[in-house]
């Protein structure tokens, strides 16, 4: 018997520069959220009032646990454009988006992927640890999709 069967796994990794040259990262799966859920099959197969493409990451201070019915973060305070990235014949695919030094300061808890610079359609949410983002440190956000 042929298992037809398809499965998307996220995960967020956070990389965090601070202003003395120190580095912390932060790795932790994620969910895809119903209205994420939707996106993508309104992304393949919709041939009229498509959605618009993945393309941001937001971050926020938000700490309610992370659920299926969720369409926004909890306590948003900064989205950045993303860069979107895939190899053909591969079933992994990325979202990077760079937060510099005074962009996006404070305790940071949860973060999303979002197909509009406000508002939009919400892909996934994760919850993690505290992550503190001083005003002279920069912050990589990369999120991973991996298809199988």
């Amino acid at each position: 018997m042929i298992d037809e069967s398809m499965q998307l796994h996220g995960a967020m990794t956070l990389i965090l520069r601070r202003a003395g040259g120190e580095i912390e990262t932060v790795h932790k799966d994620n969910i895809i959220v119903n209205v994420g859920f939707d996106f993508i099959a309104d992304a393949i197969g919709k041939s009229v009032s498509r959605p618009g493409v993945m393309g941001f990451i937001a971050l926020g201070t938000g700490t309610t646990a992370a659920a299926a019915t969720q369409s926004a973060l909890v306590t948003e305070i900064d989205r950045n454009a993303a860069t979107y990235a895939h190899t053909a014949g591969t079933k992994t695919f990325t979202f990077t988006a760079d937060f510099l030094a005074g962009d996006s300061t404070g305790a940071l808890t949860e973060a999303g992927v979002f197909n509009a610079s406000t508002g939009g359609i919400m892909l996934d949410r994760v919850v993690f640890p505290v992550v503190n983002k001083g005003a002279d440190d920069s912050l990589t956000a990369v999120f991973t999709f991996t298809m199988s």
